[in-house]
């Protein structure tokens, strides 16, 4: 076993086109083969778009889309999804609680949600089923590869993916029995374990189990309770997938999920340092139970008939101590906490016929798929304020109907036509404890246009045009005047152009896009403050329409392999923003600013060093610009630039990395807000900061069996 296989041949052929963990992907081939020393020689699977209407090559592909390998994840010594999102050209995402669950495509995407029933611009699916708004679950442990649409994905995923979606999809079950355990530890009491089983149940059934859990100090040190722990983590996933082969023309694939996540959240500090004052830490806990049912039969001639059913259900406690601080702190002091309690659940079904290559129509030129999609979910809250007379609660239900087409046409050898629309319903009622009853209900289109030209063998351009849509919805608190009181869908227009190529006798591999988004009634999120008697404000969280806004930006990738010991890659995401024609509460008129969590540059950059061909060396940087924290304040973020490193070696059966993130202990923030929590200065307006991790560094062993 060697680490000599060429590593810009598996990204040629696999059609790779995240470059982060370049290296580390011939590991994971190279175990399968004792000849890994021959790429030449190898059969080397081609890496597919999985969650598209039908699976296809990544390279083949018009559109700026990225894969993030089990192999990527593993360079980057990723536990969550939040530990891959800086590799990604033009994807950020917001903390405000204990893991990151709010991501952001191009700029675009939600930052929290309080009371308010939202609808995600980002989808977040982990084998088909809705992870959206819930998405800090999001383990990447045993995952084959996680999947960044970008732009709106109208015509395939609907309302939930205006900006995108992040789709994770885990390994499959085996032919064969395998196995591996991994042992983690790392500074701030960290510790990990994680178990896969995987192999043959009975004939025409495999199965794949796996566990894991994490636990940690967090990076919070609270001096009032002289504990270290209140933003502790505790998180535990289970998984158990089974693949069965009902019959010759059918297969079923079955997912079952269940997350238990404890965690603490004590993350705000009025000194804006990691040293906090609270006297009642909050929560951010999360259990859920979900599963998913995938059927395919090509039993027919013409089309294979795909239908996937989901459901989960979460319960999720999410709070905080609103005053960050304890009694005794200051003669004006206030003190109170926020609870919010949801019972969450989501069911979806999807019906599709695609059509077999062999059966295409119009003159034999056009692959069609065609179907119907629904989607059930409703979210109970239980909100539990110190300032409220008594708890707030509230009911949402919405149902969702859609149907879809699309055609692939073939105008000739090199040149490919695909048109795509989808209409969807939904029907929307929701009641809380304040006494309003309302039904809105949307009625929406979006759909693509992309045509695309095989320049070469190793070259590929395309230009597209998508239109992508989110529904409307309500806020919900009782003390918003009328006016705030609900707000209208959003709809987006993407215009983009892009060009894939490898050369230097495919040593290198290159791939860019350039796109535009033209936003109407763009969903943003502000707040209104009511002023208390005794001074102090309550922070009030709604959402509105702004007039409209632009999304224009670039995404670059490049990979070179150099020579046999070392490799490079680097992606790099510019984006330019604004947004207008929005009026805030103090009555003045947005005519123009960048959007929020939308930096300007955000760019990734690595290189990989082969001592031997068991002994690597990974060396990474990440950055990103500064970016406003809100659409509704001036305050913005610092700019940063995060180092990350790691040497690992491989034997036969096991692997030993130390690892570092963060190595330089830079401090950025994820989250911010601005307005006036601390009597020690009357309760000024400034801004607050929730800090990104410190600087970690770990050691972790995996055995293979």
């Amino acid at each position: 076993m060697n680490f000599t296989q060429s590593p810009i041949t598996l990204a040629i052929l696999t059609s790779a086109i995240s470059f982060s963990a370049f290296a580390q992907t011939q590991n994971q081939t190279q175990n399968k083969s004792d000849n890994a020393a021959n790429a030449d020689e190898q059969s080397i699977e081609v890496i597919t778009v999985q969650s598209d209407f039908r699976e296809q090559s990544l390279q083949a592909i018009p559109s700026s889309l990225t894969i993030m390998s089990s192999a990527d994840m593993e360079t980057r010594n990723a536990e969550n999804l939040e530990d891959i999102l800086g590799a990604v050209a033009n994807v950020n995402f917001s903390s405000g609680s204990q893991r990151a669950r709010y991501y952001q495509v191009r700029g675009i995407g939600e930052r929290s949600q309080f009371q308010e029933a939202i609808n995600p611009s980002v989808g977040v699916l982990m084998d088909d089923i809705d992870l959206a708004g819930i998405g800090g679950i999001a383990s990447t442990f045993d995952m084959a590869q996680v999947e960044f649409f970008k732009g709106p994905q109208g015509t395939r995923f609907g309302a939930n993916a205006l900006a995108g979606v992040v789709s994770l999809q885990s390994n499959a079950p085996t032919d064969e029995f395998e196995g591996r355990v991994r042992l983690s530890a790392a500074n701030y009491d960290s510790l990990s374990s994680g178990l896969v089983l995987s192999g043959p149940a009975t004939d025409g059934i495999n199965y794949r189990f796996v566990a894991e859990k994490n636990v940690s100090d967090g990076f919070i040190d609270n001096t009032f309770l002289d504990r270290q722990d209140t933003n502790n983590r505790d998180e535990l996933t289970l998984r158990g997938k089974l693949a069965i082969e009902a019959s010759e023309d059918l297969d079923v694939d079955i997912t079952l999920i269940h997350a238990d996540f404890d965690n603490g959240y004590d993350a705000f500090s009025l000194d804006n340092t990691r040293e906090t004052l609270s006297d009642q830490p909050g929560v951010d806990q999360q259990n859920t139970t979900a599963g998913s049912v995938k059927f395919t039969y090509t039993g027919l001639e013409t089309f294979d008939v795909i239908s996937i059913v989901t459901h989960a259900d979460s319960d999720l406690a999410y709070g905080y101590d609103e005053d960050w601080s304890h009694v005794g702190l200051h003669p004006w002091e206030y003190s109170s906490t926020d609870h919010y309690l949801r019972d969450r659940k989501n069911s979806t079904l999807e019906f599709r016929l695609v059509s077999n290559p062999e059966h295409r129509i119009f003159a034999d030129s056009s692959d069609w798929v065609v179907g119907v999609y629904g989607k059930n979910e409703s979210e109970d809250l239980i909100r539990q304020y110190t300032y409220l007379d008594s708890d707030y609660s509230s009911s949402f239900d919405a149902q969702n109907l859609a149907i879809f087409a699309e055609l692939q046409t073939h105008l000739s050898e090199q040149l490919t036509l695909t048109s795509g629309l989808r209409f969807e319903q939904r029907d929307t009622d929701y009641v809380n404890s304040d006494g309003l009853d309302f039904q809105p209900d949307d009625a929406m289109i979006g759909g693509k246009l992309v045509l695309s030209y095989q320049l070469t063998d190793a070259a590929m351009t395309y230009a597209s045009i998508n239109r992508g849509y989110k529904a409307g919805s309500v806020n919900s608190n009782g003390s918003l005047p009328d006016e705030l009181r609900a707000f209208d869908p959003e709809y987006l227009w993407n215009y983009e152009i892009g060009f894939k190529t490898a050369f230097l006798d495919n040593s290198a591999l290159f791939r860019i896009a350039a796109f535009y988004m033209s936003r109407d009634d763009i969903q943003i999120s502000s707040y209104h403050l009511d002023e208390r008697e005794d001074g102090s404000s309550e922070f009030i969280s709604y959402w509105d329409n702004a007039a409209k806004g632009s999304n224009t930006g670039v995404e670059v990738e490049l990979l070179w392999d150099i020579n046999d010991s070392l490799n490079v890659y680097t992606s790099l995401g510019l984006l330019d923003t604004e947004f207008e024609g929005f009026t805030y509460g103090d009555g003045t008129l947005e005519t123009g600013r960048d959007q929020a969590h939308a930096p300007n540059y955000q760019f990734n950059a690595g290189a990989n060093y082969y001592f031997t061909d068991r002994l690597l060396l990974n060396v990474n940087v990440e950055g990103k610009d500064e970016f406003y924290f809100s659409d509704s304040h001036e305050q913005k973020s610092d700019s940063v630039t995060l180092w990350a490193a790691s040497l690992s070696y491989q034997a036969d059966a096991w692997s030993v990395k130390l690892w570092g993130r963060n190595v330089f202990d830079e401090q950025y923030a994820t989250r911010g807000f601005y307005f006036g929590n601390d009597p020690r200065d009357g309760y000024t307006a400034k801004p607050y900061y929730q800090y990104g991790e410190p600087a970690r560094v770990g050691v972790t062993f995996d055995y293979n069996f």
